[in-house]
């Protein structure tokens, strides 16, 4: 089996990229990192690659939003803000307009200074290990080329669909949950709404605290994370579409992933 070319980015302390980088170099996943980018100029998780000789690079999306309210950037030849909007599938309730087409055009431009970073190399599958920006149709569609067989993995700290958003162990204990868990899933172009991969989950006890429900959650990270990589290492994940009827006689589709 040849290793695939796994890229990461990340925001913060990459303690599942380590996980991810170990599970490498002791061949649990048959893969090798060839990158890892970061939004954070002070991300320790660059520190991380750095030491295991990976390459590394930053887009500082807060610089690029601090450029563009001054007027002087602008949205890339290649995208369209009305065709994007229509896509993206963030915006909920009442946000207003202008807001929105702020936040898909400040993004569109640093996720395009992103895909030139990544050009230089040649990856197989994204993995996002607490990267804490939204991606955008504009970024997603050119790194899913073949819809079907998506390769953008994210881990989130929640059973998803419960709890999507950066604050999933705290929205799950504050809630009372007597389970937690975290999941792994594809991209798509709503919040942590693509579809499943893998799921772990832990009791709450009564005496637990947001600590160590965020502890518990991470020791479960570390291990699920790479087993997924290792399935889409293996050519085992296939994403089918499946026809739902619903109480009210209509129908609704819903994308899964299967285990080959």
């Amino acid at each position: 089996m040849n290793n695939i070319r796994i890229g990461a980015l990340i925001s913060g302390g990459g303690t599942n990229l380590q996980a991810v980088i170990d599970a490498c170099e002791s061949g649990r996943i048959n893969g090798q990192m060839v990158f890892v980018g970061s939004d954070n100029p002070k991300a320790y998780g660059l520190e991380r690659a750095k030491k295991h000789g990976i390459p590394t690079f930053i887009t500082d999306y807060a610089e690029i939003i601090r450029e563009f309210k001054t007027g002087r950037l602008s949205m890339p030849e290649d995208a369209d803000i009305n065709e994007l909007l229509s896509r993206q599938s963030l915006f909920q309730g009442n946000i207003p307009s202008e807001k929105a087409r702020a936040f898909v055009m400040t993004r569109a431009i640093a996720e395009r200074k992103l895909l030139n970073q990544m050009a230089s190399y040649p990856f197989d599958l994204l993995i996002l290990a607490g990267f804490l920006r939204n991606l955008t149709p504009y970024f997603i569609d050119r790194v899913n080329t073949d819809s079907e067989h998506p390769r953008i993995m994210n881990i989130h700290p929640a059973l998803l669909p419960a709890f999507p958003g950066t604050d999933g162990y705290g929205d799950t204990f504050r809630y009372g949950c007597k389970i937690g868990g975290c999941t792994v899933h594809f991209i798509d172009y709503g919040e942590d709404s693509g579809p499943i991969i893998g799921q772990r989950s832990f009791p709450i006890e009564p005496d637990d605290t947001l600590d160590t429900v965020k502890k518990k959650g991470l020791e479960l990270e570390w291990q699920l994370y790479p087993q997924c990589i290792q399935l889409f290492a293996e050519n085992r994940l296939k994403v089918v579409r499946k026809m739902y009827s619903l109480e009210n006689g209509k129908t609704s589709e819903r994308r899964s992933v299967e285990i080959i």
